[in-house]
């Protein structure tokens, strides 16, 4: 049995930045872990977050200390499960939990939701196997906690990360359901410049916006803005906050989490905030950004009195033009749903998925399962189970205090 946790124990020294070199070969001996909070993880794993935020901010350590201060309920508690061999951490799975009365489903949930466009374990990026994610899964799910349900989102579906933790539960002998969670529209940028962007769009599309582009700029009363570090920051935030009021957007859920998070993108060198005020007023603001080649345009709103005008449009022209060629990014991500609009900027579509893993051990998880899925499912997983348990020749893992 080669995983065991040291969860509550003292905190480990700290440690330097991950290298290949560092994961000794002979006698390696893994670990599973589970901290409370990110304040607690050694020094090694902001290596390990570095790594994976390159495939997006949504990895990143400043996103999640970010999401932790702004967007979570008062019963909510962290939990951060990591893989690590000789103290060089492999894998690390950010989640949470209700702390709710006993009475209630037990449920471990992703640390992501409404805000959130992309989930995944982050895997050491030299030393990533399958291995280590069916290790790390099978010791959360016999921790002393008994989870009644894990429900991860939004993953990539097309991933391997997705597969993975599919296979992984269903070894540790979870009950699992995938379901769809939004489609995500994107565009891999494999032009030389903005006007060739323009060009790949459909006509219609590209032609409707150069003549409204071209009326609104003949008025004399537009007037762009883009903020990308902490100078006129605060009178931004304004600005965006009063277009928002102004606009179909439903209330924010977490009204400091927008304002915080294009806070955070300043001091990271990630905003790309434009604001299109026409006569003097904030009438479009849309929030990008942009990481490691990657454009995300995280959100856009507008005045409705302006609707007539396309100011919404003229802004993504503008942004879009300074990414492509000013920025050069690799790719432009419209991130989570299937709007329609979408399509007409974007040329490529993935879907985002969550997996449902229900605990057929415990009575809730075993609800669960009739209730998701049906109960001859859950007669066939029960009756699996107990053929498993009475051939095993010795007993699951488990979590070693």
């Amino acid at each position: 049995m080669d995983v065991t946790t040291l969860a509550g124990e003292p905190r480990d020294r700290e440690r330097g930045p991950l290298r290949s070199g560092d994961l000794p070969e002979d006698n390696p001996t893994r670990i599973v872990r589970a901290f409370a909070n990110f304040d607690e993880l050694p020094l090694a794993y902001g290596r390990l977050f570095e790594e994976n935020a390159v495939r997006s901010f949504f990895l990143s350590l400043p996103w999640y200390r970010h999401f932790v201060r702004m967007a979570l309920d008062p019963q909510d508690r962290i939990r951060i499960y990591a893989l690590e061999q000789d103290g060089v951490p492999l894998l690390a799975l950010p989640v949470r939990y209700h702390n709710q009365g006993r009475c209630k489903v037990r449920t471990l949930s992703s640390l992501s939701n409404y805000y959130t466009t992309l989930f995944e374990p982050l895997s050491h990026p030299l030393h990533h196997s399958p291995g280590n994610t069916a290790a790390l899964i099978r010791a959360i799910c016999v921790d002393d906690r008994a989870w009644d349900v894990v429900d991860l989102r939004p993953l990539d579906r097309d991933s391997s990360a997705f597969s993975e933790l599919v296979d992984s539960f269903g070894q540790a002998g979870m009950v699992v359901q995938t379901y769809f969670c939004a489609g995500n529209w994107y565009c891999p940028v494999e032009v030389k410049s903005y006007q060739d962007y323009l060009q790949g769009l459909r006509s219609s599309v590209r032609n409707i916006a150069r003549s409204k582009n071209k009326k609104l700029d003949r008025s004399g009363r537009v007037r762009i803005q883009l903020i990308t570090g902490l100078d006129g920051l605060d009178a931004a935030i304004g600005a965006y906050e009063k277009v928002y009021a102004a606009s179909w957007k439903v209330p924010e859920p977490y009204p400091l989490f927008i304002p915080g998070l294009i806070r955070v993108c300043a001091q990271m060198g990630w905003l790309r905030l434009g604001l299109a005020f026409i006569d003097g007023e904030p009438a479009a603001a849309q929030l990008w950004i942009v990481k490691d080649g990657k454009a995300a345009i995280y959100k856009i709103a507008y005045d409705q009195k302006f609707r007539d005008l396309s100011v919404g449009s003229y802004l993504t022209m503008y942004l879009m033009e300074r990414v492509i060629d000013g920025d050069r990014v690799r790719e432009v991500d419209y991130l989570s749903g299937d709007d329609p609009y979408k399509r007409d900027w974007m040329s490529h579509r993935r879907e985002l998925w969550g997996i449902l893993a229900m605990n057929p051990r415990t009575v809730r998880g075993a609800l669960s399962i009739a209730r998701h899925i049906g109960g001859q499912a859950l007669r066939r997983t029960i009756r699996r189970i107990t053929d498993s348990v009475r051939s095993s020749q010795s007993p699951p893992d488990r979590l070693q205090k």
